[in-house]
């Protein structure tokens, strides 16, 4: 598909962050903090939005998303399929019933209004995860090709609440491991621009690093056609 308009103006395609997030997180989650950036999320809120416009995250994990874009005036919205995870996320923000908890592939049946940026970190997933990533890692994988099929159908059904300006981010990593390298952010930019048009990546240059065998990440970035 073409790209959709002119790379947004001021955006940096290679970016400088710290890895980490100032905000403390519950002492039950510290085990398993793999939160969402809250210095990447208001670099895009402040980019890509204005005072009052709906930030959606389909994958909302703890809350970042929603809590970044209240602080800055916007409308924070999310689905998280973990119920732990969504009471600690309404517990969180200033208006509760704008977190969903359900899954992301139900998406088209939320009362979500018109979604002027769209911005997520995915669950990941490889060829050789033995659970379901988009189930919240339960039940077993039923495949790297239906994975990517899936992550499709839920950013392809987002894509369909974005308003004609809009934009949906989606913030991923290739990972390495002793069994090689799975190409994940190469293989979403694929998968995601078969049905919305792919506007190019910003490099996400990690200090003091990322993981996954990587010091880097991507932000792909598509937008309506």
């Amino acid at each position: 598909m073409p790209t959709p308009r002119a790379w947004p103006a001021g955006l940096r395609t290679v970016l400088r962050l710290a890895h980490g997030n100032a905000t403390p997180i519950a002492a039950r989650f510290a085990g398993d903090d793999v939160r969402f950036s809250e210095e990447l999320v208001g670099l895009f809120v402040e980019r890509l939005t204005a005072p009052g416009d709906v930030v959606f995250d389909p994958f909302a994990g703890f809350g970042t998303t929603l809590a970044v874009a209240e602080e800055r005036g916007r409308e924070g919205w999310g689905v998280e399929l973990d119920p732990e995870r969504a009471a600690f996320i309404g517990a969180r923000l200033r208006a509760p019933a704008r977190i969903f908890e359900a899954d992301a592939r139900a998406f088209d049946m939320l009362a979500v209004p018109p979604v002027k940026l769209a911005i997520t970190s995915p669950p990941y997933s490889s060829p050789g995860d033995p659970c379901d990533a988009l189930a919240a890692y339960h039940g077993s994988n039923p495949g790297y090709d239906a994975y990517l099929a899936g992550l499709q159908r839920v950013l392809g059904t987002v894509a369909r609440r974005l308003t004609p300006d809009g934009w949906l981010v989606v913030e991923a990593s290739n990972t390495r491991s002793e069994d090689g390298v799975t190409t994940l952010a190469w293989d979403i930019a694929r998968s995601v621009g078969e049905v919305l048009p792919f506007a190019g990546e910003a490099v996400v240059h990690w200090e003091p690093t990322y993981g996954y065998g990587y010091d880097h990440s991507y932000c792909l970035l598509f937008g309506p056609a």
